[in-house]
């Protein structure tokens, strides 16, 4: 199928939805496996935001987004004579394999060949126990198959961030090739592809999620964190590529400046320079964005992109969703100046969106500045946090609440898990553009065309033996 041409009457760009989106957060960074349930319980609770085939057991899409479970890891990959390093210095990716054998011989041909020439050492793979009698008949026909890859750094003196970087390079390389290069290679796909976080999701129901992949009924997979999505989407066909969440963000909405957005990353992409990563690195990433994604997946792409080029996440959302400060006379001008000053090199993705997001550290919530789209949350005097479409998704005791809200148009809310702190829309934003001196970098540097000179007429001779050459350039 060519997502971007569409079939029929069918035209990708229509796409809407509006979708179900949330997070179970332990604010002091402890693991549980409870923290997993209780995101699949809250998942299951939106069932009303999931939408379904013209057979009710086929749905849209369901997610979970949970930190890598690496004493599970660990324990059922040494059951199959495999010893995996230490937390943090190995990647684990989450593929959907093509059905067809040779089709996906092929693809580890391509993955062993990208392993090898950047750096890193195949630990092994690991066929994901799923249940084949969940999905509905649509969900079925289009079913993939299923596996876990384990790689590590040849380098040992990668530290996580640097990993993570380099994994960022190796699933692009490889999906680029795929689909360059292998005949049916485009049904070749990576939920997730990380050193921190890891993606369970398909093309299910919401209360089909938990049944169909074992892993998340295994009391042994823990987490403090969870990010779960459940997708209700018109004029779509079964793909459960769509499905989210995608690697640092779910998202209910649509991004109305997505044709705008994505035209726009094209000619960004031939000025990027980073330093952390190479020329060669920085071929091999390209293209970001694409307009065969989603306009999600391609927001996702773009957030993964400038958090690993050396942003915090915050920061990123700020600059491609920012709220309304252009006529804000009440807003601190530092912080004016941030958006002014970002608004130059970025364009906003304007919504209605609601977001949450999340590094494997630090997890949040933000509204665009529409604010057309409900986020509620909730902080627990347990330590915890609860955030998600609507209030109630998950059943929580009124004795244990300390505090509750919604996210308003154009705020944040943040809790770092290696800080142990909730961060509200004031001092999330402050972090962020207290440390830069955006405002007298608007001050001195700022150009305005509408007060530069006009320039002169004049009047260029032209030879008329030379005016075809020249009509033609």
């Amino acid at each position: 199928m060519n997502d971007q041409a569409g079939q029929g009457l069918y035209t990708p760009s229509l796409e809407h939805d509006a979708c179900g989106i949330g997070f179970v957060a332990n604010i002091n960074g402890n693991r549980n496996h409870q923290t997993l349930s209780d995101a699949l319980t809250m998942l299951e609770n939106m069932e009303h935001r999931g939408g379904k085939g013209s057979s009710p057991k086929t749905g849209d899409g369901a997610g979970v987004l949970l930190q890598i479970p690496h004493a599970f890891f660990q324990q059922v990959m040494l059951d199959s004579g495999i010893e995996l390093p230490e937390e943090g210095k190995y990647g684990v990716g989450m593929i959907f394999f093509p059905c067809d054998k040779q089709v996906r011989q092929q693809c580890r041909e391509t993955i062993l060949h990208f392993i090898k020439s950047l750096g890193f050492e195949l630990l092994g793979y690991r066929p994901v126990p799923v249940n084949h009698d969940v999905p509905g008949p649509g969900a079925l026909e289009v079913e993939p198959h299923i596996e876990q890859l384990f790689v590590q750094a040849v380098n040992p003196a990668w530290d996580s961030s640097v990993l993570e970087r380099k994994l960022f390079v190796l699933r692009n390389a490889v999906t680029h090739a795929m689909n360059r290069d292998v005949k049916g290679g485009n049904e070749f796909y990576i939920t997730s592809f990380s050193c921190r976080t890891i993606v369970y999701k398909g093309q299910l129901r919401t209360d089909q999620l938990r049944e169909y992949y074992d892993d998340l009924q295994d009391e042994r997979v823990t987490t403090a964190l969870a990010l779960v999505h459940s997708r209700f989407s018109t004029n779509t066909f079964p793909n459960w590529k769509l499905a989210q969440p995608f690697r640092y963000i779910a998202h209910n909405g649509e991004i109305n400046t997505i044709r705008g957005n994505v035209n726009k990353m094209k000619s960004k992409e031939a000025l990027f320079r980073s330093s952390y990563f190479t020329d060669q690195e920085l071929e091999l990433l390209l293209p970001i964005t694409n307009p065969q994604f989603s306009d999600s997946a391609n927001l996702d792409a773009l957030v993964e992109m400038l958090v690993l080029s050396g942003r915090s996440l915050p920061h990123v959302l700020m600059m491609l969703v920012p709220e309304a400060w252009q006529d804000n006379k009440l807003m601190d001008p530092h912080r004016k100046a941030f958006y002014k000053y970002h608004a130059s090199m970025m364009e906003p993705w304007d919504g209605p969106a609601a977001l949450v997001f999340t590094d494997g550290n630090r997890i949040g919530a933000t509204l665009d500045r529409n604010g057309l789209r409900p986020l509620r949350y909730c902080v627990t005097r347990s330590g915890r946090v609860i955030a998600a479409s609507e209030a109630g998704a998950l059943k929580i005791d009124a004795k244990d609440v300390l505090e509750k809200g919604r996210i308003t148009p154009g705020k944040m809310l943040l809790v770092d898990l290696e800080k142990g702190r909730v961060f509200d829309d004031e001092k999330v934003k402050r972090s962020v553009y207290e440390g830069k001196p955006y405002y007298q970098w608007i001050v001195q540097q700022r150009t305005k065309l509408r007060l530069e000179p006009v320039p002169e007429n004049f009047e260029e001779d032209f030879h008329t033996e030379t005016l075809t050459k020249r009509q033609q350039a």
